[in-house]
């Protein structure tokens, strides 16, 4: 049995297209759109790099859910910060 060649997390496989592959990133990102995701393209491919590598969707997506209610619990904490021409504006009045 030959050994299988290791690749690279993200890479994509050389029997594809890169044509091809990237009309099927196109195709995800307009369905990640329509579903109201909040994905950028960039976060979608290393998304789906990870499934194609292996990495249970679920899980993933729980993660991705678990990060986001992180950073909103971080967003509410933090202190609101205006521009300093709104600051400004508002010691005039």
């Amino acid at each position: 049995m030959a050994a299988q060649p290791e690749m690279d997390a993200l890479a994509v496989p050389s029997a594809i297209d890169p044509e091809t592959s990237q009309e099927t990133m196109d195709i995800l990102y307009e369905i990640s759109r329509i579903l109201n995701t909040g994905l950028d393209r960039n976060t979608l491919a290393i998304l789906v790099g990870l499934c194609e590598a292996g990495v249970n969707p679920e899980a993933l997506a729980a993660v991705v859910k678990e990060l986001r209610r992180e950073g909103q619990a971080l967003d509410v904490r933090a202190p609101a910060r205006l521009p300093p021409a709104r600051i400004a504006a508002l010691r005039r009045r």
